[in-house]
């Protein structure tokens, strides 16, 4: 993959972070994605952004920059931090982008895992990309995803309005279609219909009363997966659509992979 890199010159960079810029191997389209190498090389965590927002959210958006990014730097581990189409809700083109954005990182990097943690489309996105590339993917942590993107489309147009209407418009563009246009598509991106390839260490938080994600999504995915010895799944009473994203245990839980990945 061919990439411009430049130091990311921002107000709220913690130094060290780098803009890589690049054209889709898909379609030519002109992208972005930060990269803060860590003291390893080896352990990298993808943080995918939430809808409506960028590849910079992990850098500024406080909540998310206070709780997330001490751990990464306490642990060493690095940080992929992409763009990836905006709303794209982990679509065919974005799904191939981070596949190719990946492989660049293993490439001037020496990365060697990737953990993806991140919530709502970010959590989603994980979910969906772990089915379609489980070979890239080393663990998932994902706060209030939608486990099948096909039945979230529907719900969306169940409940319209404001940010909602947003989201299904997006996912609409980025699928080529509606599920019901594009059901193999649809089917293809469905955590929930793949769910037998997440064999990887997995962990799915989310908030009973969230609004804008059912938690009905992370639940039908729960009952799939029970028993599995690598999975956790935590519900939290009246948490809303945010509220998992500050669930404690982050740092313990990457502490243990990476300990676990040393001994291998």
């Amino acid at each position: 993959m061919n990439a411009a890199v430049a130091e990311w010159q921002h107000a709220q960079s913690p130094g060290g972070v780098q803009k890589v810029t690049y054209r889709s191997p898909v379609d030519g389209l002109e992208d972005w994605t930060l990269l803060w190498p860590g003291r390893q090389r080896a352990d990298w965590v993808v943080q995918l952004h939430g809808h409506g927002s960028q590849g910079d959210q992990a850098f500024v958006r406080q909540d998310i920059r206070d709780l997330w990014l001490p751990v990464y730097q306490r642990l060493g581990v690095g940080l992929v931090s992409p763009n990836l189409r905006g709303n794209a809700w982990m679509g065919p083109a974005a799904a191939e982008d981070l596949h190719a954005l990946l492989a660049y990182v293993r490439e001037k990097f020496g990365a060697k895992r990737f953990i993806f943690h991140s919530g709502s489309m970010g959590g989603s996105s994980n979910l969906i990309y772990a089915v379609c590339h489980p070979e890239d993917v080393a663990a998932v942590w994902a706060r209030c995803p939608v486990t099948d993107i096909g039945s979230y489309y529907a719900w969306c147009g169940e409940h319209p309005g404001g940010v909602v209407n947003e989201i299904a418009k997006a996912v609409r563009a980025s699928y080529g279609g509606t599920p019901d246009e594009r059901p193999e598509l649809y089917a293809v991106h469905s955590a929930l219909g793949h769910a037998d390839r997440l064999t990887m260490p997995l962990v799915v938080v989310h908030g009973d009363a969230d609004p804008l994600i059912p938690v009905e999504q992370a639940r039908r995915l729960a009952e799939r997966l029970a028993g599995q010895p690598n999975f956790r799944y935590a519900e939290m009473p009246g948490g809303h659509h945010d509220s998992p994203l500050a669930y404690p245990g982050l740092e313990e839980w990457l502490k243990g992979l990476l300990q676990a990945q040393g001994k291998e």
